[in-house]
């Protein structure tokens, strides 16, 4: 048939024409992205340039095969247990407050973030506003907003003055821990309420007013409608903030220089980078990994089946 021929033809060419506008990108993106990737890989198994513990000589390097990683994950340091202090003994510890962070901040961020995004999502004036103004911590750079908390949370600053308390935020561990979840979640929780509010503002009003005609409490329609029907856009919201949170480093960088029990991968990776970049790499690889990980059980296993799950309330 002449006219299902030239559909086929006008749908090859436009394949090719797609193939053609997409091949600058991708170039672009391998060139950005995954040669960074394989050069650190390559790089993590190459011993760092020094000196020679056992001669005392400069070397230049060589293959290192795992013993970067050995380094990291079993924490040695030439074949023998690392020093405390160093920073090959201090991956497992690091290892423990990064997912500290993510896990404590990223919490406390959904619940405010559904909080601001349901009073966001009702109709009042000067709701556009307050939509504004939610939205200004999380246009402040990152460095910046350290720097603002660092003065809040400083001894004569005004944390201690409200509060009346003599305490040393960031010169002791759990105070400065503390330190950093509350600017983080006061920076970030706007970026989980515009996320959530884009679900909620998906919800059709209709269900809500037909759930009131059934004499359904509002405990009952936030549980039974809203969470089931926003949960889509809360796993993404989450997921992004999990692998933020998990990449930390200008916070406690900043705030404590990452003393205190406060020092995440990224700090550690940074430290190392000081000493030798294939060390450095290895870690950095290490950090690839896990977060690649949890974003793979996120997707697989929260993300993929809450989109399921909205895709079968639609069809009933």
């Amino acid at each position: 048939m002449p006219g299902r021929e030239s559909a086929d033809r006008k749908q090859v060419t436009q394949g090719r024409w797609a193939s053609l506008l997409l091949t600058p990108s991708l170039v672009l993106l391998a060139i950005v992205i995954i040669y960074p990737v394989v050069n650190a890989i390559i790089m993590s198994f190459q011993k760092d340039s020094g000196l020679d513990p056992a001669t005392g000589f400069f070397v230049e390097g060589g293959p290192a095969g795992f013993d970067n990683y050995t380094h990291w994950l079993l924490q040695q340091c030439n074949g023998q247990p690392c020093p405390p202090g160093t920073l090959g003994a201090q991956f497992w510890d690091s290892f423990g407050v990064t997912f500290f962070f993510a896990a404590v901040t990223v919490a406390l961020e959904t619940v405010l973030g559904f909080w601001m995004a349901i009073i966001m999502a009702r109709s009042f004036r000067g709701r556009s506003a307050v939509r504004a103004a939610v939205l200004v911590p999380w246009a402040i750079p990152t460095a910046v907003t350290a720097k603002l908390w660092f003065f809040i949370f400083a001894f004569e600053g005004i944390a201690n003055k409200l509060f009346g308390a003599q305490i040393l935020w960031t010169g002791s561990e759990w105070p400065a821990k503390w330190a950093i979840i509350i600017a983080d979640v006061w920076k970030t929780t706007p970026f989980m309420a515009l996320l959530i509010l884009a679900g909620l503002q998906l919800i059709p009003d209709e269900v809500y007013e037909a759930a009131k005609v059934d004499g359904a409490s509002t405990w009952q329609r936030f549980t039974q409608i809203t969470l089931p029907l926003v949960k889509p856009a809360l796993m993404v919201a989450i997921l992004f903030r999990v692998l933020d949170a998990l990449r930390m480093y200008d916070l406690p960088a900043i705030m404590t220089g990452g003393a205190n029990g406060t020092s995440t991968l990224s700090i550690l990776v940074v430290q190392q980078i000081r000493q030798g970049f294939n060390t450095a790499a290895a870690l950095s690889t290490i950090t690839f990994l896990v977060i690649f990980i949890v974003a793979f059980i996120f997707v697989r296993f929260l993300g993929a089946n809450a989109v399921a799950a909205a895709s079968t309330g639609g069809k009933k």
